[in-house]
């Protein structure tokens, strides 16, 4: 074979292979997307529609109110959280970012949780956080590796994503962090809430079995996490 044969083979894989991996659809914004065959039925892409650019405004980019603390509260676990995201900053949409202002009180958590669908960049803007997540081990999937750290006014810590973690005060006055994500919306699944207060509920059976607990405990914590 002709070196000009090779590189015309060669060119030609190059130009396939791109294309496949061009193919691919983007990460998805949301958990589901169910087809439908409906043609009446209203597009949904990625969680928002479109407007058409000529009817958007300034306001559509701007959003206030991280001066003061969250209009989410968990008064049980002693955290409050303020969302700027494509549904209160229209403007993000498909830009590929958002972020919260949480506020810890002393002894404050957010417990174990994930996002399914973004990384975490927490700074500390006051108080002192104890902030962690689990690396699964690959040799051993019944186990886990804890990255954690004591974080300060102006530390900043990476949080993988889809990883399990957590943000704790352990400081004697209240605490602040700005949270960082890469997605218009990085999804939020709270571990226990989720296991414990499903809707339909998971059989006691299974539950009892897989956390080697008793039905009598498995139906107190379904108590505690379906408030």
């Amino acid at each position: 074979m002709s070196m000009s044969w090779l590189i015309t083979i060669l060119a030609i894989a190059a130009f396939f292979s791109s294309q496949l991996a061009y193919a691919y659809d983007l990460n998805p914004l949301q958990d589901i997307c169910v087809g439908v065959k409906d043609t009446n039925a209203s597009v949904f892409v990625n969680g928002k529609i479109c407007k058409d650019p000529k009817l958007a405004t300034t306001d559509d980019f701007f959003a206030s109110g991280l001066n003061v603390r969250g209009n989410i509260v968990r008064a049980k676990f002693g955290y409050s959280i303020t969302v700027v995201d494509v549904n209160t900053m229209p403007g993000l949409n498909t830009l590929g970012i958002s972020f919260i202002r949480a506020d810890l009180e002393p002894r404050g958590l957010i417990p174990l949780h994930t996002h399914q669908r973004a990384t975490e960049l927490i700074t500390i803007l006051e108080g002192t956080i104890y902030a962690g997540f689990l690396l699964p081990d690959s040799p051993n999937i019944f186990k886990s590796h804890l990255f954690s750290k004591i974080l300060n006014p102006g530390d900043v810590f990476v949080i993988p994503q889809g990883l399990i973690h957590f943000l704790y005060n352990v400081g004697k006055k209240n605490a602040t962090v700005l949270a960082s994500y890469n997605s218009q919306n990085p999804g939020f699944v709270m571990i226990p809430n989720s296991i414990f207060a499903s809707d339909p509920p998971i059989l006691d059976d299974v539950l009892a079995k897989g956390f080697q607990l008793d039905k009598k405990a498995i139906k107190q914590l379904r108590k505690k996490f379906s408030d």
